[in-house]
């Protein structure tokens, strides 16, 4: 008995764009083409076109269009990536014209997003996504699909295959917003809680493959997914952290940022993202060793606006400035920025004293005489605060302590 095993190769892609000025091409194409490699694509080549706007009906001219179809014919290619969003038409234009199937960049990576997301609500936020992307792209096939009704009134060409699509995609996109707003009630629960406690949440936002949960993981072990790859982390994930002061805090990773991210993704992940907004302190990552760090930095600004985050303390984190292409006196100006390694560790100290300095201060030190029949109390401030000095006398414990205000204001009896 002999035993084969089960290969599937990957499929052949081939990426198009038209040049129009608007913003980079060389650069959106190679970062289309980390995204292809994200969703498993092997990317043969690519094709460009220059144009003062692409065409209404096939997106490339006649000309570019037949080398795309030939292209397509002599390289055996089973897939066409456009870097754009492409209207109906014009999706169906260029299959038509290529023979091959062909998806634009927002179904790229909304194809991402569902690969990846783990947990329920991810799961439900990116079929939202799929959902309202699709529903004004839908095409039918006429009235050979038309149904049939019973009864008087319904005779006739009856409902057609198109419009019972669009009617079990409208219901369906009801039903998700119904059960993302429930999980929406439940994380403001949870967030209300948090303030009630006066736990204070600092977010890690930033551009895709910055190293956000690389940071998470070595801040906190929190063993989160961390791989080279655009968008590796869906998912946002919370974890416990104490500053350098004392103070803990709840560290949380969200989504990456990217180019011309799909309005209907930000709108499904809205409620995931607001953690960012909600958070008391920010740390912006970014990959400091990629040549558009500057730009990214920008795309992350942008949609940190977007979600009304202006006014919210932001630490700067240039990551992966230990790679030896990292050796540059470039620097964001205007802002503060820390140095770091998530990877090595290196900066990371100086990272935790920043975000530190740039919380709200909720902290004070003061002198405690604590006496020995009230030894929870100091064994609460020990726990909770940060104690610079510790000296036993007759009367009781001396502390030399840093705490939350609530904590002090607690034990004030004590103070001297």
């Amino acid at each position: 008995m002999e035993f084969y095993e089960n290969k599937t190769d990957p499929e052949r892609a081939v990426l198009v764009a038209v040049d129009t000025g608007e913003y980079d091409c060389d650069s959106s194409l190679a970062e289309l083409e980390e995204l292809a490699d994200t969703a498993g694509a092997q990317v043969i080549g690519f094709i460009t076109q220059r144009r003062d706007k692409p065409d209404n009906a096939t997106f490339l001219g006649s000309g570019r269009l037949e080398e795309l179809a030939e292209y397509c014919e002599n390289n055996e290619i089973d897939l066409v990536i456009v870097d754009n969003e492409l209207s109906p038409a014009q999706l169906r234009n260029i299959e038509n014209a290529v023979n091959t199937r062909v998806v634009d960049r927002t179904t790229l990576i909304l194809d991402i997003f569902a690969a990846r997301a783990v947990t329920n609500e991810g799961k439900l936020q990116v079929e939202l996504a799929q959902l309202k992307y699709t529903l004004p792209r839908l095409t039918g096939q006429g009235k050979k699909l038309s149904r049939l009704g019973g009864g008087i009134g319904t005779r006739g060409p009856g409902e057609t295959k198109l419009e019972s699509d669009r009617r079990h995609i409208r219901r369906r996109i009801s039903s998700l917003e119904n059960q993302l707003d429930e999980l929406e009630k439940r994380r403001n629960f949870a967030r209300a809680r948090r303030e009630k406690d006066r736990v204070e949440t600092v977010a890690i936002v930033g551009y895709t493959n910055a190293g956000k949960s690389t940071l998470l993981n070595t801040l906190t072990e929190a063993g989160v997914l961390a791989q080279d790859k655009l968008f590796a982390t869906l998912d946002p994930t919370s974890r416990a952290l104490t500053l350098p002061d004392g103070r803990n805090v709840l560290l949380v990773d969200t989504v990456g940022f990217i180019r011309r991210l799909p309005h209907d993704l930000v709108e499904a992940f809205k409620s995931t993202l607001e953690e960012a907004a909600c958070a008391k302190a920010i740390i912006v990552v970014c990959d400091y060793s990629d040549p558009e760090f500057t730009e990214h930095l920008e795309v992350t600004d942008k949609l940190l606006d977007e979600l009304g985050c202006t006014g919210t303390p932001v630490i700067t984190a240039l990551n992966k400035c230990d790679r030896p292409d990292c050796e540059t006196d470039c620097v964001p100006k205007g802002r503060d920025f820390v140095k770091i390694s998530a990877l090595t560790g290196e900066g990371l100290d100086d990272l935790l004293a920043a975000v530190a300095k740039a919380l709200p201060p909720t902290r004070m030190r003061v002198q405690m005489l604590i006496p020995y029949s009230d030894g929870s109390a100091a064994a609460v401030l020990r726990k909770d605060g940060a104690v610079h000095s510790e000296t036993y006398s007759e009367k009781g414990v001396s502390l030399d302590v840093t705490a939350d205000a609530g904590i002090i204001e607690k034990y004030r009896d004590y103070i001297v």
